[in-house]
């Protein structure tokens, strides 16, 4: 039977970026500023390893190209990239000590024929916490032309056309394709995506890097991918918790792309949690907050704040102990 292993994430210092990964999640990680984790990841522009097991320091791309079996029957049938160990999935954690980017990813139609067959992407993020006077981005206020949007631009005034919505911590928000969006200053988010990393950076506030120059903008192609009508203020789906024994559950968001639930484990001294994938697709375990155990096999996981667990398809059975909070993930 195929067993869990924890990953170990590829990180990213972009000038946004904070120090709240370091300190809060113990990623020690030499990277400052730390502005992404990408904790399961199979995309080439940042590879997560294997921390435990017998696949220990082989890539999670490497493994799963030998084992193709690992992500189950679904995605399989579904992304043809995943024949070559490419995941339909990319999970991350994102601290957003400064404003990012106002920008837009493409459908995966443009994707297709306009970046050599790559994926666009949708993608849903959790809220894991905010300052008081945080917000997000969400599309445009009122409906605009392709010219309005370039005249703001050339004008330095796009800001005006934007939707703010303020964000709290336990928010979900989904951002499909073509949303013109950007993540505030002072949001941590773990953000679950299709296997991505196209995009294109409408406007970003005329900062520079660390050499004093200015980030590429990619007006051209988000003009022709966002949607420039309106936007209704996104709404908090409702949301229930679903019960058992030492174990509660729900439902954040499911889409073509993933599905994605929140699970509350709270055992008791001699109490534990059965958990197991299906043949019909992986599961990941991001643990956004405490701490316990996964045993199985005779084998055990200690599992901290920011660990993220990898399991196979059709996986053995693995018992949960301890109090702790996962995104469990699946394609």
């Amino acid at each position: 039977m195929n067993k869990p292993f924890l990953l170990k994430p590829a990180a990213k210092d972009y000038l946004w970026g904070g120090n709240r990964l370091n300190e809060e999640f113990a990623k020690d990680i030499e990277v400052s500023p730390l502005a992404e984790t990408w904790e399961c990841s199979t995309h080439p522009d940042g590879l997560s390893t294997v921390a435990s097991g017998s696949y220990k320091g082989d890539t999670l791309l490497c493994v799963l190209a030998s084992h193709p079996e690992y992500m189950g029957t679904h995605p399989l049938e579904t992304y043809a990239e995943c024949s070559e160990g490419q995941l339909p999935v990319l999970i991350k954690f994102i601290d957003a000590n400064k404003d990012l980017s106002v920008q837009v990813h493409p459908t995966d139609e443009y994707a297709d024929i306009r970046e050599n067959g790559q994926l666009g992407k949708t993608e849903m993020w959790y809220v894991l916490d905010a300052k008081k006077d945080s917000n997000l981005i969400y599309g445009l206020k009122h409906k605009s032309s392709r010219q309005d949007i370039e005249n703001a631009l050339d004008g330095d005034n796009l800001e005006k056309y934007l939707q703010k919505v303020h964000i709290e911590k336990n928010d979900v928000f989904m951002i499909n394709a073509g949303t013109i969006h950007a993540i505030g200053a002072g949001a941590l988010i773990a953000e679950i995506q299709e296997n991505s990393n196209l995009t294109y950076r409408l406007y970003d506030y005329n900062r520079v890097d660390k050499n004093g120059n200015k980030r590429e903008l990619h007006i051209s192609k988000a003009l022709d991918v966002a949607i420039l009508d309106s936007m209704k203020e996104p709404k908090q789906p409702m949301r229930v918790l679903h019960y058992q024994q030492g174990l509660a559950r729900e439902l954040l968001n499911r889409c073509k792309y993933f599905e994605v639930y929140r699970m509350i484990v709270n055992t008791e001294r001699r109490q534990v949690v059965k958990f197991k994938s299906d043949e019909l697709s992986f599961r990941v375990l991001l643990c956004v907050n405490g701490c316990g155990t996964i045993s199985f096999d005779n084998e055990l996981l200690n599992v901290y704040k920011g660990d993220c667990i990898f399991v196979p398809a059709n996986s053995v059975e693995m018992q949960l102990h301890g109090q702790m909070q996962f995104l469990d993930v699946r394609g």
